[in-house]
């Protein structure tokens, strides 16, 4: 039992989820201000940018104090990496739907879980290549880029590479964001957020 409580202290992991549960409770402000009910379409920002928010908070908080501790620990540490990852991912899909309920077919709940999923795979990722303090840059320039840049983009392939700010039926968006999901979050249980020098 000591072993999850020390984890969890040395990851902060109380601090994420008291901003995951800010982030959504932003989201959910920032949703009622679209005037959605007229057009679904108006919640594709907060269907795009909640779940980048919710992985840069996940992200973050992978960053381990101790790496030498867990790369010599009798014990190995995947498991807990797994808990934690799979834990905070739970928390957020559970979360931030709530501030796109209804229109599941177009920019609703199934959008945001897609999307948190896809954004914490790729933060993930960047969390063992870069390391973990960093670990929100990629996804934020990614999202960002197809947020602001796909606008009119047209062809088979636009639902995969656009995959942030597609409603929530597309097939092709799913396989991309569970595919950055599955890919990066694998990348970080078995091999950990990348050693950092301290903080400050």
């Amino acid at each position: 039992m000591a072993g999850p409580l020390l984890h969890a202290r040395a990851r902060t992991l109380p601090a994420a989820l008291a901003a995951l549960v800010g982030t959504a409770a932003f989201a959910v402000w920032a949703a009622a201000r679209l005037d959605a009910y007229v057009d679904p379409d108006r919640r594709v920002p907060v269907v795009a940018l909640a779940p980048l928010l919710a992985a840069a908070v996940i992200g973050v908080s992978l960053y381990s104090p101790s790496d030498e501790l867990d790369r010599t620990a009798v014990r190995p540490w995947w498991p807990l990496r797994l808990a934690q990852l799979a834990g905070l991912v739970a928390m957020a899909a559970v979360l931030l739907p709530l501030a796109v309920l209804g229109h599941p077919e177009a920019f609703g709940p199934p959008a945001v879980i897609r999307n948190t999923l896809g954004c914490t795979g790729v933060t993930a990722a960047a969390a063992v290549l870069i390391g973990a303090r960093l670990s929100w840059l990629p996804a934020f320039g990614y999202v960002s880029a197809v947020y602001l840049g796909s606008a009119g983009a047209r062809g088979r392939a636009v639902a995969v590479w656009a995959w942030p700010v597609q409603p929530g039926a597309q097939p092709g968006a799913w396989a991309a964001a569970l595919g950055a999901f599955a890919v990066g979050g694998a990348l970080y249980v078995v091999r950990g957020a990348r050693a950092e020098g301290p903080r400050g």
